[in-house]
């Protein structure tokens, strides 16, 4: 497509190439993306439907994984239903303001999560490590300021990047060399110097992705400590249980974040990067209630006693 040097501000839109180098696949991925969004949608649904429906699982564990399934309902669904639609055809476009808005929603839900994954690990710590004074710690009132915190701070870092991103002159052809609007490869379409947007990628980086890993990986070190001093058999199950969960969630969430935002660019690189960035943008998501729902007795009791429920009414 050429739209004889225009850029994307002068024609309105972009133009989203995805996996376009491979056309043969886009039938196969429309299948395999959609089936993957469905149980994304299904199973965080679940979960938050659940978790407040049911009086036994209103605990700071339970609000705070209703809080991520939320996330990962509208983080997927910034951007999937437009590469399901973009995978159906030839029209491949998105108009500015959608680039924009997707952008925008994008980081920011990334970047909540990224926070609310380390308010989960304190949780962790707190029930393991405090656990005489848990109920202190965790009360409701502290949990919901937590929560909106992490929503809060990842909007806000969204807002001055996305503009930060889009006040940069985007000259050339309007072609996006990925799936999405994402940071990276609207960079590449500019002609003039972007390490001023580099560096602050890399500020962003740091601070919503190797910030928060440290901070989980040393609440873990502590839940660690307190669980080789334990003696009951039961209590360990207990713990594997709830923080294996999560350190699994964080495993699948920071390494592909990382691969893609913390390595050099390359040529070569940008395929890899699409792949990558569809395996946390549609397939994570839809693994979480999985992850979290595997073998938790919490949940199965709550399926129990709500199934019990509607077999009395």
């Amino acid at each position: 497509m050429n739209d004889g040097g225009k850029n994307a501000t002068s024609l309105g839109y972009f133009t989203l190439l995805g996996f376009s180098k491979w056309p043969h696949l886009e039938v196969v991925l429309f299948v395999v993306i959609l089936i993957f969004y469905l149980m994304t949608l299904i199973g965080n649904l679940f979960i938050i439907i659940l978790s407040y429906l049911d009086s036994h699982l209103h605990t700071p564990m339970y609000f705070f994984l209703s809080n991520l399934s939320l996330l990962d309902l509208c983080y997927t669904t910034s951007s999937i239903p437009q590469l399901l639609v973009n995978l159906r055809g030839p029209d491949k476009t998105i108009s500015y303001a959608g680039c924009m808005i997707q952008l925008y929603f994008f980081l920011a839900l990334g970047s909540t999560e990224c926070v609310l994954l380390v308010v989960m690990s304190y949780d962790r710590y707190a029930a393991v490590c405090r656990p005489l004074h848990y109920t202190v710690l965790m009360y409701p009132r502290f949990c919901s300021l937590l929560a909106v915190v992490s929503w809060i701070s990842g909007f806000t870092a969204s807002a001055l990047h996305s503009l930060f991103t889009f006040w940069i002159p985007l000259c050339g052809h309007n072609q996006v060399d990925h799936f999405s609007c994402e940071i990276p490869a609207l960079l590449r379409l500019s002609c003039v110097d972007i390490h001023a947007n580099q560096l602050t990628l890399m500020v962003m980086t740091a601070i919503f992705v190797l910030i928060p890993l440290i901070l989980i990986l040393t609440s873990y070190g502590a839940i660690a400590r307190a669980v080789l001093r334990m003696q009951s058999a039961t209590g360990l199950q207990k713990v594997f249980g709830t923080c294996g969960a999560h350190l699994m969630v964080v495993a699948l969430f920071f390494i592909p974040v990382m691969c893609i935002y913390l390595q050099p660019s390359s040529e070569n690189s940008h395929d890899q990067d699409k792949f990558i960035a569809l395996f946390y943008t549609v397939v994570i998501p839809s693994f979480n209630p999985v992850i979290y729902t595997l073998r938790n007795k919490d949940i199965r009791g709550a399926v129990r006693r709500q199934i019990g429920l509607e077999w009395k009414m």
